[in-house]
C-alpha cells in the first residue's frame, strides 16, 4: 500500500498537489470555527462525575445554571485621589454598572478576515456587585463573559469592555483594575505579542537557514515549511471534524501542539525524504528524476510509516486515562499525525517528481561526489573508543537525571508575581480581603430525601467551616430557587491556584464536609483549587497506567520492526535515559535555580510520549542502518562507522529541526517549560542517543546485538548497496 500511494504521486504529481492545495487552503480557513465549537473551557469538565469537583460543577450547571461556557472577571473600582468609598460613591459604582450592563459589548474583527469564518463572540456581560473592602478602599465587581478565555474574540470582547469600563468610571472619578483568567491571559498576551512575534520569525528563520546550508538550495529550504503548512492545515481541519463527530472536547491549548508538533516531524519526514533523494540523483546520474522519486519515496515510506504509527501509538494510550485533558490530546495528536503521514506519502513524494533536479537549485552537488568529512570522522570516533564515548554520555545523562531530586508537581498558573495588571489587581485586593475572594472554594449541598434546604438547616456546617484553618471568610448560604440545593462560597487566605489552597480544599474543608453534612443531603467541594487537587490525583493515576503501556507498545512496533529481541531494549532503555535526564533538567532549571513551585503537571506525561516517540524514530533510523550496514562483509565496527556516517546529516539536521520548532513554544506564555524540555530532549535523543550511545552500544557488542537473528554478511555486500552504493542516510530497505 505505501508503494502504491508513493508511486500514484510520483507518476501523477500535479493531481496530487492541486488535491492538497484546495484541501489545504479550504480547511486551514474553516478550521479556526471549527475548532472553537470543540473547545472546551472549564478544566474541571474533563474529570470523571466520579471526583468530588467534578460532582460540584454538575450541581452548579444543573441546580444553579452555571455556564460552563463563562468566564469570570473581577472589576476593582476605587476613588482615584485614593480616599474610601462613601455611600454615595457606591451609589455611584453601582449605577456606572448598571449602564455598562445595559451595553452590548461588539467583537473587534479583522479587515482581512471574511465574517463568516470567525464566530461572532460580541455579548451583554452580566455584572453583578461583589463586595466591599472593610476599610472602604474599593468595590468589587463580578462580569460574566461568555466563551473560551484563549479564543481570540472573546479576548477582544473583554479588551472593548475593559477600554470602556476604565473609561466610564474615570470620568466618574473612579480608578479600575481588572483580574481573573480571562484578564490575566489577555494582559500575558498583549505583554508577550512583540515577543511571540519575533522569535516565531526567529525559529522559521533558522529551520530557512539550517536547510539552506545544508542543501545549498533555495528550493530544499522552503518547499518543506510550505508543504508542511498545507498538511498542517488539513490535519487542523480533520482534528477538529473527528472532534465534533465522536462527540470529544479539545483542551484550549491542544491545537497550539498539534501545529508545534506537525510542524516539527513533518519537516523531518521531508528531510529523510530529500536526503536520500539527493544520494539517489547522485549515485544514478543516469536515472530520470521521477524515476529517483518514486524508488526513493517507496522505499523511504517505510521508514516513515512506521515512525509516524509509533507516535500514533503512543499517544493512542492516552485513551486509557481518566483525565479527559489527556483523553482528547491522544486522539487529537493521532489524527493529525496519521494526516501527516498520508501527507509524507503523497504530497511529498510528488513534489519531488514536479520539481525533480531543480529541487536542489543551484547547488552544484549532484554533480559531484560525497567526500568523507566530518561525519565519517565522528562515525570513526565513536567506533575506536565506544567505551568511553558510551560511559561519557551515561554520564552526562545521568547528571541532568540527578535533578529529578525532590521534584514537585504544579497544577496552577504558578508564581506570576505582579508582572502583568491583572496580578497586580489581585495583589491589592488580597491586601485587604481573603485572597480567595475572586475565585472562591464553593461547597456544594444537594437534598437527596426529596425535602428542601434550609439556610438555618445547614447553619452547623457553615460554623463547622469558619473554623477551618486557612479560610478567611464564609459567605452566607446560597439556596437555589426550589431549594433543593445550596451553594456555600469560602474565601481561602492563601491564592486559588496555589498549592496552599489545593491543600486546603482536599484535606480540612473536605473533611469538615463530610463530618457536618446534614442527613438526608449530600455534599461536594467544588472551585479551582478543589478540581486542581482531584487533577493531581487523577494526573498521578494516569501515569502509572500510561507509562508502562506505551513503552510495551513501542517495545512491540521495535521489536517487529527490528525482528530482534536485544536491539530493541537497549533502545527501550536509552530513550528511557534520555527521558529522565530532560525532565531532571527541567526540574533543575525551573524548580531549583528559578525557584518555580515545580513542574508543570503535564510535563511528565506529555514529555515522555514526545521523547520517548519522537526520539526511537531517530534510533529506528540509526539501528535500521546499522543492521543494513552490518550484512556487508567486514569487522562490525567498520560497519557501525558507515552507518554514523551517513545517518548523522539526516538525523542532526531534523533533530535541530525539530527541537527548533519545539522552541516556539517558548513564545506562548506559561508553555516555557514545555519549550525547554521538548527541545532538550530532542537534542539529546538525536545528537546523544542515536549518534552516541546507541552506536557505542552496538560497536562493543558487534552483531550480537541483533540476538537472536544475527544478520549475515552477504558476499559482495547487500543488494542495496550493489545496485546504488548510498553514501547518504538509509531509511529503509527497498
Amino acid at each position: 500500500m505505501i508503494r502504491a500511494l508513493t508511486g500514484y504521486s510520483t507518476r501523477h504529481p500535479w493531481k496530487v498537489i492541486a488535491l492538497w492545495v484546495v484541501l489545504g487552503v479550504v480547511l486551514s480557513a474553516l478550521t479556526p470555527m471549527l475548532i472553537a465549537r470543540v473547545t472546551q473551557q472549564q478544566t474541571g469538565d474533563f474529570l470523571p462525575r466520579s471526583y468530588d469537583s467534578a460532582a460540584a460543577l454538575h450541581i452548579a450547571q444543573e441546580q444553579f445554571g452555571v455556564n460552563p461556557d463563562a468566564t469570570t472577571v473581577t472589576v476593582l473600582v476605587a476613588r482615584s485621589d485614593g480616599k474610601a468609598l462613601g455611600a454615595a460613591d457606591q451609589q455611584r459604582v453601582e449605577a456606572e454598572a448598571a449602564k455598562l450592563a445595559q451595553r452590548r459589548v461588539i467583537m473587534p474583527r479583522e479587515d482581512d478576515v471574511p465574517e463568516f469564518l470567525v464566530p461572532d463572540r460580541s455579548q451583554t456581560p452580566r455584572i453583578a456587585p461583589a463586595m466591599t473592602a472593610p476599610d472602604g478602599s474599593f468595590e468589587l465587581l463580578s462580569v460574566q463573559l461568555t466563551g473560551n478565555p484563549t479564543d481570540k474574540g472573546v479576548q477582544g470582547v473583554y479588551r472593548t469592555f475593559r477600554d470602556a469600563a476604565r473609561t466610564q468610571f474615570s470620568e466618574a472619578g473612579m480608578r479600575t483594575g481588572f483580574t481573573g483568567s480571562l484578564a490575566d491571559t489577555v494582559d500575558t498576551t498583549d505583554a508577550h505579542r512583540t515577543a511571540s512575534t519575533v522569535g516565531s520569525a526567529l525559529v522559521m528563520g533558522f529551520i530557512v537557514l539550517l536547510n539552506v546550508l545544508v542543501f545549498r538550495s533555495a528550493p530544499a529550504a522552503l518547499l518543506p515549511l510550505l508543504a508542511v503548512a498545507m498538511i498542517g492545515g488539513v490535519a487542523g481541519g480533520a482534528v477538529a471534524g473527528a472532534a465534533m463527530l465522536t462527540g470529544r472536547k479539545l483542551d484550549a491549548g491542544t491545537p497550539g501542539l498539534i501545529n508545534v508538533v506537525l510542524l516539527g516531524i513533518g519537516i523531518d519526514y521531508l528531510l529523510f525524504l530529500l536526503f536520500r533523494f539527493r544520494e539517489q540523483l547522485r549515485t544514478r546520474p543516469e536515472q530520470s528524476a521521477r524515476e529517483a522519486a518514486e524508488q526513493v519515496s517507496g522505499r523511504v515510506g517505510t521508514a516513515i510509516t512506521s515512525a509516524a504509527l509509533t507516535i500514533v501509538a503512543a499517544f493512542a494510550t492516552l485513551g486509557l486515562a481518566t483525565f479527559g485533558q489527556f483523553r482528547s490530546l491522544g486522539p487529537a495528536i493521532a489524527v493529525a499525525v496519521l494526516v501527516m503521514l498520508l501527507g509524507s506519502l503523497t504530497l511529498l513524494p510528488a513534489l519531488l517528481a514536479a520539481a525533480g533536479r531543480k529541487m536542489f537549485w543551484p547547488s552544484k552537488a549532484l554533480r559531484r561526489e560525497q567526500r568523507e568529512g566530518r561525519a565519517a570522522r565522528f562515525g570513526a570516533l565513536v567506533t575506536r573508543r565506544p567505551l568511553t564515548m558510551l560511559l561519557t554520555s551515561v554520564a552526562l545523562l545521568a547528571a541532568l537525571a540527578a535533578g529529578l531530586t525532590g521534584m514537585r508537581m504544579e497544577y496552577g498558573r504558578g508564581d506570576a508575581g505582579d508582572r502583568t495588571p491583572a496580578a497586580a489587581t489581585a495583589a491589592e485586593i488580597s491586601r485587604t480581603l481573603p485572597a480567595g475572594v475572586s475565585d472562591p472554594t464553593s461547597v456544594f449541598v444537594a437534598a437527596t430525601d426529596g425535602g428542601t434546604l434550609t439556610a438555618a438547616g445547614l447553619d452547623g456546617l457553615s460554623r463547622a467551616l469558619t473554623q477551618v484553618n486557612g479560610v478567611g471568610q464564609v459567605a452566607p448560604t446560597v439556596l437555589n430557587e426550589d431549594h433543593r440545593a445550596a451553594r456555600i462560597d469560602l474565601y481561602p487566605t492563601a491564592d486559588p491556584q496555589s498549592q496552599q489552597a489545593r491543600d486546603l480544599a482536599s484535606g480540612p474543608v473536605r473533611a469538615a464536609v463530610a463530618q457536618h453534612t446534614p442527613a438526608g443531603t449530600t455534599a461536594h467541594v467544588g472551585g479551582t483549587a478543589a478540581i486542581f487537587a482531584d487533577i493531581s490525583t487523577a494526573v498521578d493515576q494516569d501515569l502509572t497506567i500510561v507509562f508502562p503501556v506505551a513503552a510495551a507498545l513501542i517495545a512491540l512496533i521495535l521489536l517487529l520492526l527490528l525482528r530482534s529481541l536485544l536491539a530493541p531494549m537497549v533502545l527501550m532503555l536509552s530513550v528511557g535515559l534520555g527521558f529522565a535526564a530532560t525532565l531532571g533538567a527541567a526540574t533543575l532549571l525551573f524548580q531549583h535555580a528559578l525557584g518555580k513551585p515545580g513542574v508543570n503537571f503535564t510535563l511528565p506525561l506529555v514529555l515522555f510520549l514526545f521523547v520517548v516517540a519522537l526520539g526511537t524514530d531517530y534510533n529506528i533510523l540509526i539501528a535500521d542502518r546499522i543492521r543494513e550496514e552490518m550484512q556487508r562483509p567486514g569487522p562490525a565496527r567498520a560497519a557501525v562507522a558507515r552507518a554514523v556516517r551517513h545517518t548523522t546529516p539526516a538525523i542532526a539536521t531534523a533533530g535541530l529541526v525539530l527541537a527548533g520548532s519545539f522552541a516556539t513554544l517558548a513564545t506562548t506564555p506559561g508553555s516555557e517549560q514545555v519549550a525547554f524540555a521538548m527541545a532538550l530532549g530532542i537534542m539529546l535523543s538525536a545528537l546523544v542517543l542515536s549518534l552516541v550511545l546507541v552506536p557505542a552500544l552496538a560497536a562493543l557488542l558487534g552483531r550480537a546485538i541483533w540476538w537472536p537473528v544475527r544478520p549475515r554478511p552477504t558476499p559482495g555486500g547487500h543488494p542495496q548497496h550493489r545496485a546504488t552504493a548510498p553514501a547518504g542516510p538509509s531509511l529503509g530497505k527497498p
